[in-house]
């Protein structure tokens, strides 16, 4: 499928709401320890939909800038803490599910970010 201006804003709606669904998973699996995940999940799922939902209602430039650099942000920190993940359950800690998640959550915004770069040359046409 080829990326467009108008299928851009729903993705990265989309991607928020992944997300935040993510950060719940992450809280559900261990409350006790995993109340960052909630709080990361919920705060750059919305920060992703508004993102979204900005470039639905016609933002340009700005809307493409503040989307890419959040999802890089995103980028660096599950890169970060998935490797922290692996080692950790390498190690026989029980943190499998912590890895799986965090490495979904990785590709989730790689993905994300390569389509917006698309989406981005598309619009400077």
């Amino acid at each position: 499928m080829s990326i467009s201006k108008s299928n851009i804003g729903p993705w990265y709606i989309g991607f928020g709401i992944f997300l935040i669904v993510c950060g719940l998973a992450g809280y559900a699996s261990n409350p006790a320890a995993a109340k960052t995940a909630l709080m990361s999940g919920a705060t750059f799922g919305t920060l992703s939909a508004l993102c979204g939902f900005w470039m639905i209602k016609g933002g340009r430039r700005l809307a493409y800038t503040a989307a890419g650099l959040t999802t890089l942000l995103l980028c660096v920190a599950f890169s970060w803490r998935s490797i922290v993940s692996w080692q950790a359950y390498a190690n026989g800690e029980p943190k499998l599910f912590a890895a799986c998640l965090i490495t979904t959550m990785l590709i989730g915004s790689v993905v994300s970010l390569i389509k917006l770069l698309s989406a981005f040359k598309v619009l400077i046409k």
